[in-house]
């Protein structure tokens, strides 16, 4: 089976997830194409230009299968290259243009969105990494489209969730294997918060809390870690002046070895997020035996129980604040006692388990 594969903006966890599916599935022959996660005005529309006239031998030989990402602008590019129309074609949706938080310059223009309503339409089928996912584009679909002043079709929304299904960027087997144990009793209660240095994952709530938490005479160590941009939210320098003294790692992990060892010494993983699509971070903390804490929004129900959520308060950012720090309270005061409660298992999401699921999206494809 020969397969296209095009990730328009190869950002991390699109780079992550086409390396994973060309690793579980050796025995297609794979052809990738990628474009780097820069300039996201122009790689979202100019995507197809770029690789229609630079890639063209490339693109017009014979595939059985393309599998795109919904960042590809897939109806232009097989307007531009007709070669490619007829191949049987699976759109991966990490993310959608539809769900970004208002503030967002991508989530002001019609283009982006637009650009991904026709990639979803041209597929033949269109897989979400969650069903938050899936549910936000729809109702973003019909919200965007209900604003239309004349000639909008009906049932865009609905031909869309028809040929969807829900397949989360798997877990690679080393986040499941090798796991050190955990700090014992001498070592203080440590929770580890690894997500984006961004607004739309809401750190303001994490200072807030753990700022309660250390007044209140907990002893813990708090391990803060994740991507960091230019423009990094104040509300971080303001957490490092104020808890300096239960700061573990600071920034960014870059060595990967270290990243999982530090997650595997770690009781609780901490989201306090607004905004994501799937909660990859948390859930590599899972699987390494981290007990989640997160917000009973976004993905988070689709993969945890509710004993690790908390209620989800997006526009009481103090009432979060609140929960959160009685919350690790009584989970540090488990600690003491020796009886914190293991992790849930997510080795659902392991890409061994959900290798023929993918399979079966493929052979669904080529019948």
């Amino acid at each position: 089976m020969r397969i296209l594969l095009l990730s328009a903006y190869d950002a991390h966890s699109h780079r992550r997830w086409r390396e994973g599916l060309v690793s579980a599935f050796p025995d297609r022959d794979w052809s990738v194409l990628t474009l780097p996660p820069r300039h996201f005005n122009w790689r979202i529309r100019g995507n197809s230009l770029s690789w229609a006239f630079a890639e063209r031998e490339r693109l017009e030989q014979p595939w059985d299968l393309l599998i795109a990402t919904s960042m590809t602008d897939l109806a232009t590019l097989k307007g531009l290259v007709p070669g490619l129309a007829p191949i049987p074609t699976l759109v991966y949706c990490h993310e959608n243009q539809f769900a970004y938080p208002a503030g967002r310059e991508a989530a002001a223009r019609l283009e982006p969105r637009m650009v991904n309503l026709y990639s979803v339409l041209v597929a033949d089928r269109v897989v979400f990494n969650s069903a938050h996912n899936r549910d936000s584009l729809l109702a973003g679909v019909q919200a965007l489209l209900d604003k239309m002043p004349d000639a909008v079709p009906p049932g865009i929304a609905e031909q869309i969730s028809a040929r969807s299904c829900i397949l989360p960027v798997p877990l690679e087997g080393q986040w499941f294997s090798g796991q050190s144990p955990r700090p014992g009793a001498d070592a203080p209660f440590t929770i580890v918060w690894n997500h984006r240095w961004e607004y739309d994952k809401a750190p303001e709530r994490l200072f807030h809390a753990l700022l309660q938490l250390h007044r209140a005479g907990v002893e813990f160590r708090v391990h803060v870690i994740g991507q960091q941009f230019r423009e990094v939210p104040p509300v971080f320098a303001e957490m490092q002046r104020a808890l300096e003294g239960c700061i573990g790692e600071w920034g960014m992990v870059r060595d990967a070895k270290n990243y999982r060892a530090l997650l595997r010494q770690s009781h609780v993983v901490l989201s306090t997020a607004l905004h994501e699509f799937q909660g990859l971070a948390v859930l590599e903390a899972v699987a390494s035996g981290c007990i989640p804490m997160v917000p009973d929004r976004l993905a988070y129900p689709e993969w945890l129980g509710p004993e690790y959520r908390y209620p989800s308060s997006p526009a009481e950012a103090e009432q979060e604040s609140g929960e959160i720090a009685r919350r690790l309270a009584l989970l540090a005061e488990q600690y003491d006692r020796g009886a914190l409660p293991p992790a849930p298992d997510v080795s659902g999401l392991s890409w061994s388990r959900l290798k023929p699921a993918y399979a079966a999206e493929f052979g669904r494809l080529l019948l």
